[in-house]
Protein backbone atom coordinates (compact mmCIF):
# COMPACT_ATOMS: atom_id res chain seq x y z
CA UNK A 1 0.00 0.00 0.00
CA UNK A 2 1.45 3.17 -1.03
CA UNK A 3 1.23 7.00 0.28
CA UNK A 4 -1.32 7.84 -2.04
CA UNK A 5 -3.73 4.89 -1.14
CA UNK A 6 -3.21 5.81 2.54
CA UNK A 7 -3.94 9.70 2.12
CA UNK A 8 -6.94 8.59 0.29
CA UNK A 9 -8.14 6.33 2.70
CA UNK A 10 -8.21 8.88 5.38
CA UNK A 11 -9.14 11.59 3.24
CA UNK A 12 -6.03 13.55 4.14
CA UNK A 13 -7.58 16.90 2.28
CA UNK A 14 -9.62 16.89 5.11
CA UNK A 15 -7.51 18.33 7.52
CA UNK A 16 -7.74 21.45 5.87
CA UNK A 17 -11.10 21.44 8.30
CA UNK A 18 -8.82 21.19 11.65
CA UNK A 19 -5.08 22.21 10.92
CA UNK A 20 -5.88 25.81 10.92
CA UNK A 21 -7.89 25.49 14.07
CA UNK A 22 -4.71 23.74 15.76
CA UNK A 23 -2.49 26.24 14.72
CA UNK A 24 -5.00 29.08 15.85
CA UNK A 25 -5.09 27.72 18.93
CA UNK A 26 -1.61 27.54 19.43
CA UNK A 27 -1.01 30.99 18.91
CA UNK A 28 -3.72 31.99 21.43
CA UNK A 29 -2.15 30.28 23.83
CA UNK A 30 1.39 32.58 23.73
CA UNK A 31 4.86 32.39 21.46
CA UNK A 32 4.91 28.11 19.81
CA UNK A 33 8.18 27.26 19.75
CA UNK A 34 9.46 25.73 16.28
CA UNK A 35 9.80 22.04 18.33
CA UNK A 36 6.08 22.82 19.82
CA UNK A 37 4.29 23.29 16.29
CA UNK A 38 6.30 19.86 15.65
CA UNK A 39 4.86 17.80 18.19
CA UNK A 40 1.58 19.56 17.41
CA UNK A 41 1.56 18.75 14.09
CA UNK A 42 2.82 14.93 14.46
CA UNK A 43 -0.60 14.40 17.19
CA UNK A 44 -2.60 16.48 14.93
CA UNK A 45 -2.47 14.54 11.47
CA UNK A 46 -2.75 11.44 13.78
CA UNK A 47 -5.78 12.77 15.51
CA UNK A 48 -7.06 13.09 12.27
CA UNK A 49 -5.92 9.74 10.87
CA UNK A 50 -7.24 7.68 13.61
CA UNK A 51 -10.71 9.56 13.26
CA UNK A 52 -10.78 8.92 9.49
CA UNK A 53 -10.18 5.19 9.68
CA UNK A 54 -12.28 4.35 13.13
CA UNK A 55 -15.11 5.96 10.96
CA UNK A 56 -14.26 4.34 7.86
CA UNK A 57 -13.77 0.93 10.28
CA UNK A 58 -17.38 0.99 12.04
CA UNK A 59 -19.05 2.35 8.56
CA UNK A 60 -17.89 -0.14 6.53
CA UNK A 61 -21.26 -1.76 5.76
CA UNK A 62 -23.15 1.56 6.14
CA UNK A 63 -20.60 2.84 3.08
CA UNK A 64 -21.08 -0.52 1.11
CA UNK A 65 -24.75 -0.26 0.98
CA UNK A 66 -24.50 3.70 -0.31
CA UNK A 67 -23.64 3.84 -4.20
CA UNK A 68 -21.87 7.17 -3.18
CA UNK A 69 -19.74 5.54 -0.61
CA UNK A 70 -19.85 1.90 -1.96
CA UNK A 71 -15.94 2.76 -3.53
CA UNK A 72 -14.49 3.20 -0.89
CA UNK A 73 -11.92 0.91 0.35
CA UNK A 74 -13.33 -1.28 3.08
CA UNK A 75 -16.43 -1.03 1.74
CA UNK A 76 -14.88 -2.34 -1.77
CA UNK A 77 -12.66 -4.55 -0.54
CA UNK A 78 -9.68 -3.10 -2.04
CA UNK A 79 -8.08 -2.53 1.72
CA UNK A 80 -8.06 -5.43 4.43
CA UNK A 81 -9.59 -4.95 7.30
CA UNK A 82 -6.43 -5.56 9.19
CA UNK A 83 -4.86 -3.44 7.38
CA UNK A 84 -6.89 -0.85 8.21
CA UNK A 85 -6.65 -1.34 12.37
CA UNK A 86 -2.71 -1.27 11.58
CA UNK A 87 -3.37 2.31 10.31
CA UNK A 88 -5.43 2.92 13.28
CA UNK A 89 -2.53 1.68 15.43
CA UNK A 90 -0.03 3.87 13.82
CA UNK A 91 -2.17 7.03 13.62
CA UNK A 92 -2.91 6.32 17.11
CA UNK A 93 1.34 6.15 17.87
CA UNK A 94 1.15 9.56 16.16
CA UNK A 95 -1.17 10.96 18.87
CA UNK A 96 0.13 9.59 21.96
CA UNK A 97 3.82 10.48 20.83
CA UNK A 98 2.86 13.76 19.92
CA UNK A 99 0.91 14.49 23.01
CA UNK A 100 3.65 13.03 25.27
CA UNK A 101 6.51 14.96 23.75
CA UNK A 102 4.44 18.30 24.62
CA UNK A 103 3.43 18.10 27.98
CA UNK A 104 2.38 15.67 30.66
CA UNK A 105 -1.10 16.56 30.70
CA UNK A 106 -1.64 16.36 27.01
CA UNK A 107 -0.63 12.83 27.47
CA UNK A 108 -3.26 12.71 30.26
CA UNK A 109 -6.01 14.16 28.48
CA UNK A 110 -5.16 12.35 24.45
CA UNK A 111 -7.73 9.40 25.39
CA UNK A 112 -10.54 11.74 25.20
CA UNK A 113 -10.61 12.65 21.16
CA UNK A 114 -9.84 8.34 20.69
CA UNK A 115 -13.01 8.23 23.02
CA UNK A 116 -14.78 11.51 20.76
CA UNK A 117 -13.92 9.62 17.40
CA UNK A 118 -15.23 6.20 18.61
CA UNK A 119 -18.49 7.66 19.60
CA UNK A 120 -19.64 9.30 16.39
CA UNK A 121 -20.30 6.97 14.25
CA UNK A 122 -22.22 4.89 16.27
CA UNK A 123 -24.07 8.35 17.72
CA UNK A 124 -25.75 8.84 13.29
CA UNK A 125 -27.12 5.66 14.45
CA UNK A 126 -29.33 6.68 16.96
CA UNK A 127 -29.53 10.63 16.42
CA UNK A 128 -29.44 13.96 14.13
CA UNK A 129 -27.47 15.61 16.96
CA UNK A 130 -24.73 13.48 15.04
CA UNK A 131 -23.86 16.53 13.23
CA UNK A 132 -23.26 18.43 16.52
CA UNK A 133 -21.14 15.75 18.16
CA UNK A 134 -18.60 15.60 15.02
CA UNK A 135 -18.35 19.49 15.50
CA UNK A 136 -17.06 19.06 18.66
CA UNK A 137 -14.57 16.35 17.85
CA UNK A 138 -12.96 19.11 15.55
CA UNK A 139 -13.56 21.48 18.40
CA UNK A 140 -10.75 19.39 20.51
CA UNK A 141 -8.63 20.95 17.99
CA UNK A 142 -7.79 24.28 18.95
CA UNK A 143 -8.67 23.84 22.57
CA UNK A 144 -5.74 20.92 22.71
CA UNK A 145 -3.49 22.87 20.98
CA UNK A 146 -4.34 25.19 23.92
CA UNK A 147 -3.10 22.62 26.66
CA UNK A 148 -0.32 21.54 24.08
CA UNK A 149 1.83 25.21 24.91
CA UNK A 150 0.13 25.90 28.30
CA UNK A 151 0.65 22.99 29.81
CA UNK A 152 -2.54 23.48 31.72
CA UNK A 153 -6.15 24.00 32.53
CA UNK A 154 -6.96 25.05 35.77
CA UNK A 155 -6.52 28.86 35.53
CA UNK A 156 -9.33 30.68 33.48
CA UNK A 157 -6.82 32.28 30.78
CA UNK A 158 -8.95 30.03 28.39
CA UNK A 159 -11.84 32.04 29.24
CA UNK A 160 -13.49 33.46 27.14
CA UNK A 161 -11.45 33.54 23.58
CA UNK A 162 -10.82 30.09 23.71
CA UNK A 163 -14.15 28.89 24.45
CA UNK A 164 -15.99 31.10 21.88
CA UNK A 165 -13.84 29.36 18.98
CA UNK A 166 -14.38 26.03 20.36
CA UNK A 167 -17.75 26.78 20.20
CA UNK A 168 -17.35 28.24 16.83
CA UNK A 169 -15.67 25.23 15.02
CA UNK A 170 -18.42 23.04 16.70
CA UNK A 171 -21.31 24.81 15.18
CA UNK A 172 -19.27 25.94 11.75
CA UNK A 173 -18.62 22.21 11.18
CA UNK A 174 -21.62 20.96 12.29
CA UNK A 175 -23.13 23.21 9.80
CA UNK A 176 -20.77 22.51 6.98
CA UNK A 177 -22.19 18.44 7.60
CA UNK A 178 -25.23 19.19 7.23
CA UNK A 179 -24.90 19.96 4.16
CA UNK A 180 -22.54 17.24 3.10
CA UNK A 181 -25.29 15.02 4.25
CA UNK A 182 -27.66 15.86 2.03
CA UNK A 183 -26.08 13.75 -0.86
CA UNK A 184 -26.83 10.72 0.92
CA UNK A 185 -30.55 11.12 2.43
CA UNK A 186 -32.02 8.47 0.41
CA UNK A 187 -29.12 6.18 1.59
CA UNK A 188 -29.36 7.39 5.17
CA UNK A 189 -33.45 6.61 5.31
CA UNK A 190 -32.76 3.00 3.59
CA UNK A 191 -29.77 2.29 6.11
CA UNK A 192 -31.38 3.50 9.02
CA UNK A 193 -28.86 6.57 9.68
CA UNK A 194 -30.31 9.43 11.59
CA UNK A 195 -29.08 12.34 9.97
CA UNK A 196 -30.67 15.36 10.18
CA UNK A 197 -31.30 15.61 6.19
CA UNK A 198 -33.14 12.24 6.53
CA UNK A 199 -35.06 13.47 9.89
CA UNK A 200 -35.92 16.82 8.50
CA UNK A 201 -37.28 18.46 5.14
CA UNK A 202 -34.55 20.29 2.89
CA UNK A 203 -36.45 23.55 3.84
CA UNK A 204 -35.82 22.59 7.62
CA UNK A 205 -31.96 21.43 6.57
CA UNK A 206 -31.19 24.70 5.00
CA UNK A 207 -32.95 26.87 7.96
CA UNK A 208 -30.28 25.19 9.84
CA UNK A 209 -27.60 25.82 7.80
CA UNK A 210 -28.65 29.52 7.94
CA UNK A 211 -28.80 29.95 11.24
CA UNK A 212 -25.53 28.56 11.75
CA UNK A 213 -23.73 31.12 9.92
CA UNK A 214 -23.65 34.19 12.13
CA UNK A 215 -23.39 32.04 15.01
CA UNK A 216 -19.93 30.91 13.63
CA UNK A 217 -19.15 34.43 12.82
CA UNK A 218 -19.36 36.00 15.68
CA UNK A 219 -17.68 33.34 17.56
CA UNK A 220 -14.48 33.08 15.28
CA UNK A 221 -14.83 37.46 15.34
CA UNK A 222 -12.82 36.65 18.19
CA UNK A 223 -9.66 35.72 16.07
CA UNK A 224 -10.00 38.41 13.55
CA UNK A 225 -13.60 40.26 12.39
CA UNK A 226 -11.91 41.08 9.21
CA UNK A 227 -11.39 37.44 8.52
CA UNK A 228 -14.00 36.46 9.75
CA UNK A 229 -16.12 38.83 7.42
CA UNK A 230 -14.27 37.33 4.51
CA UNK A 231 -14.99 34.10 5.29
CA UNK A 232 -18.35 34.48 5.65
CA UNK A 233 -18.81 36.30 2.51
CA UNK A 234 -17.56 33.45 0.56
CA UNK A 235 -19.74 30.78 2.35
CA UNK A 236 -22.58 32.74 1.98
CA UNK A 237 -21.16 33.50 -2.26
CA UNK A 238 -21.12 29.59 -2.36
CA UNK A 239 -24.84 29.02 -0.54
CA UNK A 240 -26.24 31.62 -3.70
CA UNK A 241 -24.68 30.57 -6.39
CA UNK A 242 -22.76 27.78 -6.30
CA UNK A 243 -25.81 25.72 -8.05
CA UNK A 244 -25.23 21.69 -9.89
CA UNK A 245 -21.04 22.47 -8.10
CA UNK A 246 -22.93 23.06 -4.69
CA UNK A 247 -21.26 20.21 -2.88
CA UNK A 248 -17.36 21.34 -4.39
CA UNK A 249 -17.39 24.54 -3.29
CA UNK A 250 -19.37 24.23 0.15
CA UNK A 251 -16.27 22.05 0.59
CA UNK A 252 -14.26 24.51 -0.68
CA UNK A 253 -15.56 27.62 1.01
CA UNK A 254 -15.85 25.89 4.18
CA UNK A 255 -11.48 24.34 3.75
CA UNK A 256 -10.62 27.80 3.43
CA UNK A 257 -12.50 29.75 6.34
CA UNK A 258 -9.63 28.37 8.85
CA UNK A 259 -7.04 29.01 6.51
CA UNK A 260 -8.09 32.89 6.29
CA UNK A 261 -9.46 33.55 9.70
CA UNK A 262 -5.16 32.00 10.27
CA UNK A 263 -3.84 34.71 7.84
CA UNK A 264 -5.68 37.30 9.11
CA UNK A 265 -4.92 36.87 12.42
CA UNK A 266 -1.30 37.21 11.70
CA UNK A 267 -1.85 40.87 9.86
Amino acid sequence: MDLKQIASFVKIEHTLFSLPFVFIGALMAGDPTYAQYFWILIAAVGARGLAMGLNRIIDRNIDAANPRTANRHLASGSMSLKTAWILCGIFLGMLVLGAGMLNPLCLYLSPIPVIAFVVYPYLKRFTWLCHWWLGGCLALAPAGAWVAITGEISSNSWYPDLLYVSLGVLIWIAAFDLGYAQMDVESDKKNGVKSFPATFTPPVTMAAMLVSMPLWAVAFSIVSPAGTLISLGFVTTVLVAAGNNFQDWWFRAHASTGWILLLAMQL
